[in-house]
């Protein structure tokens, strides 16, 4: 059979990774647009932590993680080793002893059913600031042993590399839909026809002006993310864990290279608007060295700015289109696409292929 996939981010390429893996033969058709949520996200992949109680939410967050893992192995098998993948753990913030506590209640009973968070341990000032040195004083952690961070971007082209690989067909262009009757046929792209027995879109922020003209309308919209990439000179950052302050939804993510990606803004209503505003570049700052003035003279290396798919609500926009035939929806992942994102790419496929995706899909109905 023939799956044809729109959009080449995260999902996109997860998508069409595996579809291929499955036998399918697949087209996947996408464009460099920008403000891609891909290239621009932080890699943070530690949901167990998070204030977010949906537990529909946390079900697709914590199968998330848990895929990273193994994914990664495959394709490090593969020859895919560059994608800045690293268990590093993560501190995640407290503002004093009583919120200490919580958040270690909270990421304890989550492992009851996400049993992949590793040690969760409390960690005292010195602790924490031996971890991560430029953080504040007077500072405690609840540190999350599983933590981890990864290149979305280099994630993403090693998927597709490899889609290549296993033989997908990579098209670069403007991508719209083919409806005939009440199902979908297939795609074009630039014009050119391209028959399919099923379609998946995961055209990120984009995906609503792609389903309009077959009839679809889903609830999603951009929300402008501002990150700031920093180098602190001289600073052995690669193995740092990943900084959460719980109060504020901003975060710190170290990489190789004494590179720190501090982030990030979260501003609905502005569409497509991509700039590096003043007062975005201002806040991100100001709070990365509210709890870390030890970045102060961290050289600012360049601002990313990305558009999250925001859903009706924090779960994915997650299955078939009821009432067409052919078509799925992967998409709607907000600021957990590179949790998520891998892992609902393979739901997408299994769906795609007529597989069993062994899972009740119906709180993430896409059309809700």
């Amino acid at each position: 059979m023939r799956v044809a996939v729109i959009g080449a981010g995260i999902v996109g390429a997860s998508t069409a990774w595996h579809a291929a893996g499955l036998g399918a033969d697949v087209v996947l058709a996408g464009r460099t647009q920008p403000g891609e949520a891909t290239a621009a996200g932080a890699g943070i992949v530690c949901p167990w932590p998070s204030a977010n109680d949906d537990p529909d939410w946390f079900r697709a967050a914590s199968e998330g993680a848990r895929y990273h893992p193994g994914l990664v192995a495959e394709l490090a098998e593969a020859g895919e080793r560059g994608i800045g993948h690293r268990a590093v753990g993560a501190l995640a913030l407290a503002a004093d002893d009583a919120d200490l506590h919580r958040i270690r209640r909270r990421v304890l009973e989550r492992r009851r059913d996400a049993a992949d968070t590793g040690e969760v341990a409390l960690l005292d000032e010195s602790a924490a600031r031996a971890l991560f040195p430029p953080l504040a004083p007077g500072l405690r952690a609840v540190r999350i042993a599983a933590g981890a961070r990864v290149d979305g971007g280099r994630l993403r082209d090693a998927l597709l590399r490899q889609a290549r690989w296993r033989g997908a067909d990579l098209r670069s262009g403007r991508a719209a839909l083919v409806r005939t009757g009440d199902r979908v046929t297939g795609i074009e792209v630039d014009g050119e026809r391209v028959t399919a027995d099923a379609v998946v879109v995961a055209a990120g922020a984009w995906a609503p002006e792609l389903l309009a003209p077959v009839g679809v309308t889903v609830r999603i919209a951009p929300q402008r993310g501002q990150i700031a990439h920093l180098s602190l000179p001289g600073a052995d950052t690669g193995h740092w864990p990943v900084v959460m302050p719980r109060a504020t939804g901003h975060y710190l993510v170290p990489f190789d290279g004494s590179r720190i990606v501090a982030g990030a803004t979260r501003e609905d209503g502005t569409g497509f608007d991509h700039r590096v505003t003043a007062g975005g570049l201002a806040g991100v700052l100001a709070e990365a060295l509210a709890v870390a003035p030890g970045l102060a003279d961290a050289t600012h290396l360049e601002t990313r700015v990305g558009f999250r798919p925001v859903g009706p609500d924090t779960r994915p926009l997650l299955g078939p289109v009821p009432g067409l035939d052919g078509l799925v929806v992967a998409d709607g992942l907000g600021p957990t696409g590179l949790t998520i994102g891998p892992w609902a790419g393979r739901i997408a496929a299994l769906l795609a292929t007529g597989a069993n995706p062994g899972l009740d899909l119906w709180a993430y109905d896409p059309v809700r």
